[in-house]
């Protein structure tokens, strides 16, 4: 799935803001998104799936979205998942992103929410997309 004119825009400025690191993070193929979903035993939403393929390998901030590529990195999306799923996160959201007192989580109509344990899910964003330009793009 090609990205829109739009989140091409959104990426195009999180690669021009992203830190220079000595040793740059991995892209996912399919494949790898596959083996999260079957280890999951969920979907990765559309727009998730695209913001994996094409931004997860961004180190930007003081946020550490989940990655798909290395299944031995504290971010892997799916210990990520078991982790939040542990804690209490509903099923059905995927964590995006651990912040210090809840996650960052994707529906499967590929909404973003913040929830956390004292308190229930509430809207962060209205897609990955937003949630990188206006929440991960300033953290």
């Amino acid at each position: 799935m090609a990205l829109s004119e739009d989140f091409e825009a959104v990426l195009e400025e999180l690669q021009d803001i992203a830190e220079q690191v000595p040793v740059p993070l991995d892209l996912p193929d399919h494949d790898d998104l596959v083996d999260i979903e079957e280890a999951i035993l969920l979907p990765i939403p559309p727009l998730y799936r695209d913001f994996l393929l094409y931004a997860s390998d961004l180190v930007i901030g003081g946020l550490e979205p989940a990655t798909a590529a290395d299944s031995s990195s504290h971010t892997y999306l799916a210990d990520m998942a078991a982790e939040a799923w542990q804690l209490g996160l509903p099923r059905e959201l995927l964590p995006i992103c651990q912040r210090a007192n809840g996650f960052y989580a994707v529906n499967q109509d590929d909404e973003i929410v913040f929830w956390s344990p004292e308190s229930d899910s509430e809207e962060a964003a209205e897609s990955i997309w937003h949630w990188a330009r206006d929440i991960w793009a300033n953290s």
